[in-house]
């Protein structure tokens, strides 16, 4: 009789351990639910139309660790998986639009946008972009998270958040400095380099020639520092602003430099109210590099 009760025991203690498991399981935090939380705490009323939506991945996975990203480019997808972080929140498109659409690749039978997704189904991977709220939160949190990282909170105009007057520098010693604290590789410059400066905006990320153009024709912005702009608009713009003898620059810090702390500072922002699950930041890497 004394085995067939240590039998009955041991599998009941087993079946014990099973249903815990599969409670613990069931109560795990879900992606879906990470989102949801977003939209409470973010501040904003909750657009209908946006590109803030789940682009790859089943929004019901539990989640194992979150990373915010600039980009979820293969490389950061990689090494978001390395570190065991399920759910990339990234502030930019992931299939090479601003809408995430892939029909035409898929009917290409593009490689590329192949492998990505594969790479992604294999390791379980759930995608959300998060965009048009961020930007959206007062103050903008792209916004923010680059004043912070540039040290220009005690610079900055009370009552418009993207202008600035700075201690007296020449632009060369201005755009020297940002690479430094922003470690961009391949910042450019518009204008006379030894022209002193003290007046600036900030514009990150790519607002269109309109924005750029009419921070450019304010008394009080001397050199733009924008994310990008196309070469025909902006660019030439402000080429043709400073050969005019209008003490008017341009820096341009490309895209993801522009913008990328801003997802760190999101990443700080997310821990405040998920705490289940390891929350980090993963840069994402400059594309471009100088040509010796």
């Amino acid at each position: 009789m004394i085995r067939p009760l240590s039998t009955a025991l041991l599998l009941g203690a087993l079946l014990h351990t099973a249903a815990i498991a599969q409670d613990a399981q069931a109560n795990r935090l879900t992606a879906r639910q990470v989102i949801e939380r977003i939209q409470k705490n973010v501040g904003v009323t909750w657009r209908s139309q946006t590109v803030d939506t789940f682009k790859a991945g089943d929004p019901d996975t539990p989640v194992t660790g979150i990373a915010t990203t600039m980009m979820a480019t293969y490389d950061v997808l990689q090494r978001a998986a390395a570190a065991g972080d399920n759910l990339i929140i990234t502030h930019e498109p992931t299939f090479y639009g601003h809408l995430d659409q892939t029909a035409d690749l898929a009917k290409e039978n593009d490689a590329v946008l192949a492998t990505k997704q594969a790479f992604i189904e294999k390791h379980h991977l759930v995608v959300w972009r998060f965009h048009d709220h961020w930007h959206a939160r007062t103050p903008d949190g792209i916004q923010t998270g680059m004043i912070r990282a540039l040290g220009w909170e005690k610079f900055q105009n009370p009552d418009n958040n993207r202008l600035f007057v700075i201690p007296e520098t020449t632009l060369d010693g201005l755009a020297s400095s940002i690479k430094q604290s922003l470690g961009i590789r391949t910042l450019r410059v518009v204008g006379d380099p030894a022209m002193r400066v003290t007046k600036l905006a900030l514009n990150p990320g790519y607002p269109g020639f309109p924005g750029e153009r009419h921070m450019l024709q304010r008394d009080d912005v001397e050199v733009l520092v924008m994310g990008e702009g196309l070469e025909w608009e902006t660019i030439e713009y402000g080429a043709d602003a400073a050969a005019e003898g209008r003490h008017k620059a341009l820096i341009i810090l490309g895209h993801i430099p522009s913008e990328q702390a801003g997802m760190e500072d999101c990443a700080r922002w997310l821990k405040g109210f998920v705490t289940e699950v390891p929350v980090e930041f993963i840069a994402t890497a400059e594309p471009f590099w100088p040509a010796r």
